[in-house]
């Protein structure tokens, strides 16, 4: 399988970003989570041929502007996964969480028809899986006590990107390094 990989800088990092033919988004990772790309793509589409391209434009315009502040800038951006059918029904999930928002392993477990608190644990998984950062927003689920948990992108970008998202106040702001994102917002 071939597919386009691209760098994008951030306000919390280098992105690569993992594009088809198509140009669906099939991973949107970290520069600094190489490892954790490769394993993903090699896990779920076995020998995958990446091709260095520039990103496409229309998904680094709408990084550029979430960045920017305009916070449903991510919705128009298309994105196919493989995954079992339980972490696609996850990610569709995690994509309805409005922005500003967030929800809990356990809601989101009811949402799905789970009523067992072990689906919880099924559910956190699923997002822990998540290949696509941000466009798939797993940094909105935190724990029912408020905690925020694991992110597999690290707790600072997860606090960072919900306070960009005014979706919850942290008493000792973290700051990433402003670098320049595409014009166009």
């Amino acid at each position: 399988m071939m597919m386009f990989l691209s760098q994008l800088d951030s306000p919390l990092g280098t992105m690569l970003l993992v594009t088809d033919a198509e140009q669906n988004v099939r991973a949107l990772d970290f520069a600094d989570q190489v490892e954790r790309l490769h394993f993903g793509l090699r896990r779920h589409y076995g020998e995958v041929e990446l091709l260095q391209a520039p990103a496409p434009e229309e998904v680094a315009e709408a990084l550029s502007c979430y960045f920017g502040g305009e916070l449903e800038a991510l919705n128009v951006l298309r994105t196919a996964t493989a995954g079992s059918e339980l972490q696609r029904r996850v990610w569709a999930a995690l994509r309805r969480i409005p922005v500003g928002t967030t929800t809990t392993y356990g809601a989101l477990a009811k949402e799905l028809g789970f009523g067992d608190h072990r689906a919880a644990i099924a559910i956190g998984a699923a997002n822990g899986a998540n290949p696509i950062a941000i466009v798939v927003p797993c940094h909105r689920v935190i724990a029912s006590d408020g905690d925020l948990k694991g992110y597999a992108w690290g707790l600072h970008r997860k606090r960072w990107l919900l306070e960009h998202e005014n979706a919850m106040v942290v008493k000792e702001k973290l700051s990433a390094p402003q670098t320049a994102m595409l014009p166009g917002c």
